[in-house]
């Protein structure tokens, strides 16, 4: 058994099984769903988030793996995710606790506490009314810029985020940046819960999160030129270098983006 919880919580919950106590919390629940649940909760005056994994049993391990894909078996990806992007000078979510019991993956129970990330909005729900209310060059600018400048740190070294849309950046201080006070956005990434982490991502990994970026962009309003932009910031080359040098990558991360586009807006 694991436990590491902040000295508030482990003062809390002395003497009692931390594992219980995360079951019996109460808030707004989030999202509940087969082995994982996830609340806001209020302790000492301050706003956290809970995960609680309970399992989710061999079949369902057995079905991701049919199809080709990777189990979330608890709540250790997200506790490690969190320690490296903090480590590559990414803003994300801070942890204050964490716990694993259990050496069967199907049955293990574990749990990750974060605190709240106040006075935030997510990219899809900022960026959601440009087509109808279109933003400063500016703005549009340098956001483009700052999730180009994490996509490419967090894939340069070893993370895949794997739910890469924009609703997972969360922008602190809307009002200021909205009314230009604030020149570079403060964007935090969340919900890190199936990252995955390599020494080195194939490729598949990398078009796989910039395909699902790239999708979730696609009906805000931007043009061409701003998704250039991006190309060119991320990959850190001129365009001419990167659709010689990388073409069959941006090939796959648009077949690939379009292809999920049809799925789930389909005509």
């Amino acid at each position: 058994m694991i436990v590491n919880l902040r000295d508030d919580f482990a003062a809390a919950w002395a003497g009692q099984d931390p594992f219980g106590k995360v079951s019996e919390l109460e808030g707004d629940v989030y999202r509940d769903v087969k082995g994982r649940r996830t609340l806001r909760f209020e302790f000492a005056q301050q706003r956290f988030f809970a995960k609680n994994h309970v399992g989710v049993g061999w079949g369902e391990i057995i079905k991701n793996l049919l199809t080709l894909k990777m189990p979330v078996l608890g709540a250790e990806n997200e506790w490690c995710a969190i320690e490296k992007l903090r480590s590559l000078g990414l803003a994300t979510m801070t942890a204050v606790g964490f716990g694993s019991r259990g050496w069967n993956p199907a049955t293990r129970q574990s749990f990750i506490l974060t605190e709240a990330l106040e006075n935030t909005i997510s990219l899809e729900d900022y960026c959601g009314r440009w087509p109808q209310c279109k933003p400063a060059y500016r703005i549009k600018r340098s956001l483009i810029a700052e999730v180009a400048r994490i996509s490419k740190i967090m894939h340069g070294n070893g993370v895949c985020h794997r739910d890469y849309y924009l609703c997972h950046f969360l922008l602190h201080d809307e009002s200021a940046f909205s009314a230009q006070q604030i020149a570079t956005p403060q964007l935090s990434l969340i919900d890190l819960h199936r990252a995955l982490i390599r020494r080195k991502l194939s490729r598949r990994w990398v078009v796989k999160d910039v395909a699902g970026l790239y999708f979730s962009a696609l009906h805000i309003g931007l043009n061409r030129h701003d998704f250039l932009r991006f190309v060119r910031l991320y990959s850190g080359k001129s365009l001419r270098e990167c659709f010689s040098q990388d073409a069959k990558f941006w090939q796959q991360v648009q077949h690939r983006a379009l292809q999920l586009d049809r799925k789930i807006n389909p005509v």
